[in-house]
């Protein structure tokens, strides 16, 4: 009996030790970033270098969305809103601890939500905290949120993939150390080189599969996939749709393509002749073939767009067709006195691998409406420091938003990142009707209202929202099809 009983304890230890060992963080999981703020990049979320690949592992939000799409909670478990939605309260997790062994509490929430608002940081999330006033501290682990208007789609607001929590009073060091309360810790912050990630064993949702990250700074798109090739890199979530052939059947890499709202697009800056007026503006957006774009760039795999930022599976998304309208373009351009049409310069860089392609299939389609266009290769490494917002006529992109958030920070007057410099009052009442308007209908009429005015007076061409190619090495597991935001990091595992 006595060695029975011994034999059971042996077995039991072994089960233990194997089951704590099956689910211990271990691999090394290499991705990259492009390195678009160059000497600004940062781990600041909310500011215009944060390093996106980093912030989104190290730290929280208080709302989220989950794998399907719906908001759902983080930090925050639950909320509700008073009978007019002008005041929100929100039921904080308890037990949460930051990187450095400080609690998560009430008081970190008003601090780094509050700190968006800071003129002095002029952070381009901004306009997603607008409708705040003042965060009430209410006790340890609930705030109460008070807006300036009704505002039924506030949580959602909340999902922006940059309103990160942070420490009480970090403000000044975040930037360098990017203490949050995510799945991994940073051990060494190098934008210019490689940034390490520890697991946080301790993490809420569970300790990641993964014992560490590298974020390698690998500025050129083309380069990005030669990593991936050669196992410089596990992952690349922006590889060319030209070159899905290259992976397709190779048992080193698994290819998924996601349906996505982020979109890629050419920039006019409404400020600069001929681009101040509105006619040459719609000239050239209605003088594009949107779906050969899509099937010439993104081989079919994208969802065309009549210049609307909002998101295919938003709600708020306007349905519209936008064929090409080469005559209708030299009609517009003649009324704008530019009878024999016009001559633009794009300024295009690799950053985005897409964009030379674009703007080559561009130069072909505008050519029918006596639109000449030539094409100005600039340095990947300082191009949305130098030329975005700097030159009449640039390539651009935006990731994925809430329909209120983009369509307020591409386009709302007050806007910093108002890369068109448009400015329409009328455009802005709508977003503010909207935003206070609690009848659902009501509130989705006014923000198509607002699109309807940019297909009609933008400075900016959105010819798709891309599905993305993302190819991951064979070693990596469990990584769910989905945005990278929205990965659950505790069930990632590299072999």
């Amino acid at each position: 009996m006595k060695n029975i009983f011994k034999l059971i304890s042996i077995t039991l230890v072994s089960l233990f030790v194997t089951f704590s060992f099956a689910n211990a963080s271990s691999g090394v999981f290499k991705i990259s970033h492009d390195l678009g703020f160059g000497k600004d990049t940062n781990l600041d979320a909310i500011t215009k270098g944060r390093l996106f690949q980093v912030v989104i592992m190290t730290q929280n939000r208080l709302v989220r969305k989950d794998l399907k799409g719906v908001t759902s909670a983080e930090l925050a478990t639950d909320w509700s809103a008073n009978a007019d939605a002008t005041e929100w309260t929100f039921n904080l997790r308890k037990g949460v601890k930051f990187h450095d062994g400080s609690d998560f509490d009430a008081e970190d929430v008003k601090y780094s939500l509050m700190r968006v608002k800071d003129p002095e940081i002029g952070s381009p999330a901004k306009k997603s905290m607008s409708s705040v006033t003042d965060i009430e501290v209410v006790d340890a682990h609930t705030v109460k949120m008070k807006l300036n208007t009704s505002f039924a789609d506030f949580p959602l607001l909340l999902t922006d993939y940059r309103l990160r929590m942070i420490p009480n009073g970090s403000g000044d060091t975040i930037g360098k150390t990017g203490i949050g309360t995510g799945p991994f810790k940073v051990e060494k912050f190098d934008a210019e080189g490689t940034t390490i990630l520890k697991a946080n064993a301790d993490y809420w949702e569970g300790a990641p599969g993964i014992s560490e990250v590298h974020v390698i700074a690998i500025p050129d798109g083309q380069a990005r996939v030669q990593a991936l090739l050669t196992g410089q890199i596990d992952m690349n979530r922006y590889v060319p749709f030209n070159q899905k052939k290259i992976f397709d059947g190779n048992s080193k890499f698994n290819v998924s393509v996601i349906p996505t709202g982020n979109w890629r697009g050419m920039v006019m800056r409404t400020d600069t002749a001929p681009f101040d007026n509105a006619k040459v503006r719609k000239a050239v957006r209605i003088a594009v073939d949107r779906q050969e774009l899509v099937d010439l760039v993104m081989g079919g795999a994208a969802t065309v767009s009549c210049d609307t930022p909002v998101a295919p599976s938003d709600q708020y998304r306007m349905k519209k067709s936008c064929p090409q309208q080469t005559a209708t373009a030299k009609k517009l351009l003649k009324e704008a006195g530019y009878p024999d049409g016009i001559e633009m310069t794009i300024h295009v860089s690799t950053k985005e691998p897409t964009w030379p392609t674009i703007a080559e299939v561009l130069q072909q389609q505008l050519a029918k409406a006596n639109i000449k266009v030539d094409i100005q290769m600039t340095p990947s490494k300082s191009y949305w420091n130098e030329t975005w917002m700097k030159k009449a006529v640039a390539m651009t992109r935006w990731n994925e938003r809430p329909a209120d958030s983009a369509l307020h920070e591409i386009y709302h007057s007050g806007a910093k990142w108002n890369e068109s410099y448009f400015k329409n009052p009328a455009f802005d009442q709508n977003l503010a009707d909207a935003r206070g308007e609690l009848n659902f209908k009501k509130r989705k009429a006014a923000y198509i209202n607002a699109q309807k005015t940019l297909f009609e007076e933008a400075g900016t061409l959105i010819p798709y929202h891309v599905s993305k190619l993302v190819v991951t090495s064979s070693k990596v597991k469990n990584l769910d099809e989905v945005e990278i935001f929205s990965v659950r990091w505790h069930t990632v595992t590299v072999n």
